[in-house]
């Protein structure tokens, strides 16, 4: 992914408004990011945990999503798998729920997925970041298949809220 500006960043969001997509928190530290590691960008705010946001590009075109934590799940240490990279963890699975883009978000509709905590997903399928013993299913993908899934799964969820 190439690196991404605050405006960039700002300007993609398809379920904020333009005030809420002002007053987001985004990370400081955007030119020290491994960008050409990345699939998207995502990150938690630190001074809202159970909020979370990603970008990734899709369809030529920046796209973000501003996600919720399911307090329902949270107490759960079981291990999980994220739906996004396929990488199992103990209690590093958060189910994410995204509000859907336009007049069905205002209406309360929303699309939800167990995605990595840490929205790290990008560094796991690349060995980057340690999910610890047990986290990668056996499988006989290469990294570059196990990067494309992610995208795919990425996108996809994407196209879920904003259809």
């Amino acid at each position: 992914m190439k690196p991404l500006t605050e405006p960039e960043i700002r300007s993609a969001f398809v379920n904020l408004t333009k005030g809420e997509a002002k007053r987001m928190n985004i990370p400081h530290d955007l030119a020290e990011r491994p960008w050409d590691d990345l699939d998207f960008f995502g990150w938690r705010d630190p001074q809202a945990p159970d909020r979370a946001y990603l970008v990734v590009e899709v369809d030529d075109a920046l796209r973000g999503v501003a996600l919720r934590a399911s307090h329902a799940a949270s107490w759960q240490t079981r291990r999980s798998m994220c739906s996004m990279c396929v990488t199992t963890h103990t209690g590093g699975v958060s189910l994410l729920v995204a509000p859907k883009a336009g007049k069905a978000g205002k209406q309360g509709n929303s699309v939800g997925a167990y995605i990595c905590s840490d929205l790290a997903c990008s560094l796991y399928v690349r060995g980057k970041k340690d999910a610890g013993m047990g986290s990668r299913v056996h499988e006989t993908l290469t990294t570059e298949q196990k990067i494309e899934r992610t995208v795919t799964n990425v996108a996809a969820f994407v196209d879920k809220v904003t259809a």
